[in-house]
């Protein structure tokens, strides 16, 4: 987003502070400027100065449309629900870096297997990082990845596993968020 937009509150809005993770709440005709729109969220800072989320889902707060979701495959098979899960997570993003999860390189595991008692039901395992230990928005994170691939079709269940070991590096970064970043 080239040009910052300013917008007054309509309603009220759930927010997450950030870095800390703290939630709280944003009244009606409180200013807030957009700071970065990626992925299904909001990342925004008050008059104050504080940066907060808002979720997609409180798109209209804004004035603006809620984000949706990239179109998925129906299919059930794990092949597909294991496609389907890296395509969620390249629209989830850490609300202070404008780069997804993916091409950060957090994400360091994707296992998706069917389920013993139903072939088109799958059970999802990731193991992903955060950028620092300790990270606030981490569970915030965290949740993000499990509640768009538990929205997935063919998909049972979901466990997302932060780990810290090994501990993330920017090599760990594709050439494209090295490139969007001006690192590479």
């Amino acid at each position: 987003m080239a040009e910052r937009e300013s917008f007054v509150l309509t309603r009220d809005v759930n927010i997450i502070t950030i870095p800390d993770g703290t939630p709280g709440t944003l009244g009606k005709g409180e200013q807030v400027t957009i700071h970065q729109s990626l992925g299904n969220n909001y990342t925004v800072v008050t008059e104050q100065g504080h940066m907060v989320r808002i979720a997609g889902a409180d798109a209209d707060a804004l004035g603006k449309e809620p984000h949706h979701l990239h179109t998925v495959v129906s299919e059930t098979s794990a092949e597909e629900v294991e496609k389907n899960c890296w395509e969620v997570m390249k629209t989830v993003y850490d609300p202070e870096i404008p780069v997804n999860i993916v091409d950060l390189g957090l994400v360091y595991y994707c296992n998706v297997r069917p389920t013993e008692a139903d072939d088109k039901l799958n059970d999802v395992h990731i193991m992903m990082t955060l950028t620092a230990p300790g990270c606030g928005m981490g569970p915030v994170i965290q949740g993000d990845v499990e509640k768009g691939i538990r929205a997935l079709p063919g998909v049972a269940s979901v466990n997302v596993e932060v780990v810290l070991d090994p501990p993330w590096s920017r090599d760990m970064m594709s050439e494209v968020a090295q490139l969007q970043l001006g690192l590479y």
